[in-house]
């Protein structure tokens, strides 16, 4: 299947598979809106004063020259109005974030006045535009404003707006709970002694569970479990009752110990098979009945690299969506490459490790040295993907191709 296609299939095929609940300010950082929300109120609620000064009406200034004479009649301070209008001639004294006075539209800072003798009056310099030094009611949000819709991800300027207009709890989607599971008698959990020969420590599960709790999920490693089809199967139908999605690696691919792949066929249905792309091609994805709902399985590959490549491109987006929002496709980035690349076999997709660098022409793309699949090293190496799509051959030095920054996951 192609990169498209998969995406698609995947689109066509999910759900949001979790409930909601609401949550205060203090715990919805990171998570998912289940409902839209609008301003009740402007924001700023009243207009104010940008900053500490005199609030007058700017049609008592004498045109040319200076106006001295603005008798101070009061003074007006943050959560302090005052009672009173300011009538033509006189100004008030105010301060940042104070609600400008009845009859004023103007203030002047108060390092750009002069007092008159015993500070009675204000001399204000003549230029000063009407409305100067003013925050206007609803400036930065209008009553009936829609500031977020259903599926937007809650960041920590969010909650600031949020706050701004009186909310203190939002409706969101609960976390979507993922299950990490490694497959292979080869493979051993990280310090569980010295390897024996053709014994693998287990490097995708700690890899995963971080990719996946930053993609707004909650993660459960369940471990490794053994090449054996009778408990492959018993366990994946077990896990299915309690996670909303399960990530294997490893058994995935078309050798006879590959039990995962006919377990999740034997106890629901495979709907993802082999991908046209680099590294990743065996990838699986698949959903089994778990009661009344489903149960996603995504099979990822064994190697490291096409592990962390086919969970960005893919899983990524597939947790996001499962989780209530909308399908987050991340933006590429077309800049020169700072590298040749010859004899590029086409027909696939290739996501080569790549970063940025500083060269005497601007920014470029530089690639990892290397293309192996086991190669971690190029992941801590790399700040981004390099997408080569399927028809693109031979790459000159110079030629702009697509980058595809790590941040785009939430990550640098």
């Amino acid at each position: 299947l192609m990169h498209a296609d998969a995406i698609s299939l995947l689109k066509s095929r999910l759900t949001c598979l979790v409930p909601v609940v609401e949550l205060d300010l203090q715990h919805a950082n990171g998570r998912t809106l289940a409902e839209a929300v609008s301003a009740t109120t402007p924001v700023p609620a009243h207009t104010n004063a940008a900053v500490d000064g005199y609030a007058f009406a700017q049609s008592a200034l004498a045109m040319p020259g200076r106006t001295a004479g603005l008798t101070i009649t009061g003074r007006a301070t943050a959560g302090h109005p005052m009672a009173y209008a300011v009538a033509p001639g006189q100004a008030a004294r105010i301060f940042t974030g104070a609600v400008m006075p009845e009859a004023t539209d103007t203030v002047v800072m108060q390092e750009d006045v002069e007092l008159l003798g015993d500070g009675t009056s204000v001399v204000i310099p003549a230029d000063l535009k009407r409305g100067a030094n003013v925050r206007k009611a609803g400036e930065d949000v209008a009553a009936g404003c829609v500031l977020f819709s259903r599926g937007d991800i809650v960041r920590p300027q969010d909650l600031a707006a949020l706050a701004s207009i009186g909310r203190s709890r939002v409706a969101c989607f609960e976390r979507v709970r993922v299950a990490i599971v490694s497959t292979g008698d080869e493979v051993q959990p990280a310090g569980s002694g010295p390897l024996a020969p053709g014994e693998i420590y287990d490097a995708n599960a700690p890899m995963l569970a971080a990719l996946a709790t930053m993609a707004g999920a909650n993660v459960t490693a369940l471990g490794i479990w053994p090449d054996t089809a009778d408990v492959v199967r018993e366990r994946l139908a077990a896990t299915a009752e309690d996670f909303d999605v399960i990530l294997t690696s490893g058994g995935a691919s078309l050798g006879e110990e590959d039990h995962m792949s006919r377990a999740l066929s034997a106890l629901g249905q495979r709907h993802l098979w082999q991908l046209a792309i680099k590294p990743g091609r065996p990838m699986m994805f698949g959903q089994l009945k778990a009661g009344a709902r489903d149960c996603v399985v995504v099979g990822l590959p064994g190697n490291p690299v096409a592990v962390f490549v086919c969970f960005l491109m893919y899983v990524f987006p597939l947790l996001r969506a499962a989780g209530g929002a909308r399908w987050p496709e991340p933006r590429r980035y077309m800049i020169p490459a700072a590298f040749a690349f010859s004899g590029r076999k086409t027909g696939r997709r290739e996501f080569w490790r790549g970063r940025i660098v500083e060269t005497p022409s601007g920014l470029a793309a530089e690639k990892f040295a290397r293309d192996g699949s086991g190669l971690i090293s190029g992941l801590r190496w790399s700040d981004g993907l390099i997408d080569i799509p399927e028809d693109t051959g031979d790459i000159a030095e110079g030629d702009r191709v697509a980058f595809i920054p790590f941040s785009e996951f939430g990550f640098v």
